[in-house]
């Protein structure tokens, strides 16, 4: 197949362009990375927290929320007709917590983006804080956020999140994925290119969520599709790389993988429903960058996969034609020729993609304080970069697979 090696070549250009990138957008602005702006006055904030069958968690979320060093307006948690005790749970804090508002759904609405646009409805700040039920802000982590909202054409402001639980081996894994992807959105921060503000926690100015109508409740990830609405409409956005919130990370891979099938289905409704801002002039970074980008992100995956299954199919049926064939031949099955090595521009590249990417998460580790060399990183980082990634072009398998049979499932 003639044309293999410059798809190969192809892949491996982008995806060492991508690399390199990052680390030069780090380089220049490594000396400024944990900055950010101090307020210039005192923002009302409403936090907003949907909750479904959170009893396990909701407790922690809502004493962590209280215990942030800024002195918010108010409170709401959403109960979307939660079948266990979350709403027991949230009558008993009231009393603990004025500013504890309680709404409580009879029924539940399916997602957690409906239960936030009725929170949203009921709030009276000028920030509005969305916190997942089962995250915890950092106690400075508003006061550190709210700097940047002095430019008012800012209209979100994200951090970093950081895996509460890491016992378990996936756990772990995911912990070393939060920590990339939180300095890649903040090097993405200064091309004006990120494009999810999390739920764990983000902060919104009010009339820009009420501009975009609220969060889509038919999008499975509506942090993501609101971070684009924003984008179409000319706001900008922003990462406080000093700031944080740990949230609760999936513990079995069944769950792990139903969660990473979700963002994706959600990514691809994003890119099917803004598709004509590709290259739009007009809609700046989201038509020039942020699409692309995650296009590329997307499906590259899949591109290497099918490569890899490509080789994988043609050198197990040359394999089997050769055995049949030689057996009725009468001929050596196998012979010291069969032991060679030959060196290629791909196979050179491949090795720097890797290299590079080591790099990246050795910067990643320093950056973000975390010691490399420990015990357990020595087993979590080869597994990370050369098994753990590699399940996402199955996942993406499957996204694509729902979203083809119109599947739309939350939890």
């Amino acid at each position: 197949m003639a044309i293999l090696p410059y798809v190969y070549l192809g892949y491996m250009f982008i995806s060492l362009y991508m690399l390199s990138m990052f680390l030069i957008i780090y380089l220049k602005n490594k000396k400024e990375i944990f900055d950010y702006p101090k307020a210039k006055k005192k923002y009302a904030v409403s936090f907003v927290v949907p909750a479904y069958n959170e009893e396990k968690t909701i407790e922690d979320t809502i004493k962590n929320i209280f215990n942030v060093d800024y002195d918010m307006l108010e409170v709401i948690v959403v109960n979307d007709g939660s079948t266990d005790n979350t709403k027991k749970i949230i009558e008993k804090l009231m009393k603990e917590y004025p500013k504890l508002k309680l709404i409580n759904n009879i029924k539940n609405l399916g997602n957690a983006a409906r239960s936030q646009n009725v929170g949203l409805k009921h709030a009276k700040g000028e920030i509005i804080a969305v916190v997942d039920a089962d995250s915890y802000p950092s106690k400075d982590s508003v006061s550190k956020m709210l700097g940047f909202f002095n430019d008012e054409k800012v209209g979100a402001v994200t951090c970093p999140v950081i895996a509460r639980n890491t016992n378990r081996f996936i756990e772990k894994l995911q912990a070393i994925e939060y920590k990339m992807i939180s300095l890649t959105r903040k090097l993405l921060d200064y091309v004006d290119a990120i494009y999810v503000t999390p739920g764990p926690l983000a902060l919104y100015r009010k009339k820009v969520l009420v501009e975009i109508g609220g969060f889509d409740e038919n999008n499975m990830t509506q942090d993501i599709e609101a971070t684009w609405h924003l984008t179409y409409n000319g706001w900008m956005r922003r990462m406080c790389l000093s700031a944080s919130v740990s949230s609760t990370v999936p513990n079995k891979l069944k769950a792990w993988f139903r969660q990473r099938r979700r963002w994706n289905v959600g990514g691809l409704q994003c890119i099917q429903k803004y598709r004509k801002s590709l290259f739009d002039p007009k809609k700046g970074m989201l038509g020039f960058f942020i699409i692309p980008f995650f296009i590329l992100s997307t499906f590259l995956g899949l591109l290497g996969l099918s490569i890899f299954s490509y080789l994988i199919i043609k050198r197990t049926i040359s394999n089997f034609l050769y055995t049949k064939y030689s057996i009725v031949a009468g001929t050596p099955l196998l012979t010291l020729e069969n032991f060679y090595i030959t060196p290629s521009v791909l196979n050179y590249l491949g090795v720097a993609l890797f290299i590079l990417g080591l790099i990246f998460l050795f910067i990643v580790f320093a950056v973000l304080k975390e010691r490399v060399l420990r015990k357990e990183n020595i087993l979590n980082i080869p597994f990370y970069m050369m098994v753990y990634i590699a399940f996402y072009p199955f996942i993406m398998l499957s996204a694509m697979w729902h979203m083809a049979k119109g599947k739309r499932i939350w939890r």
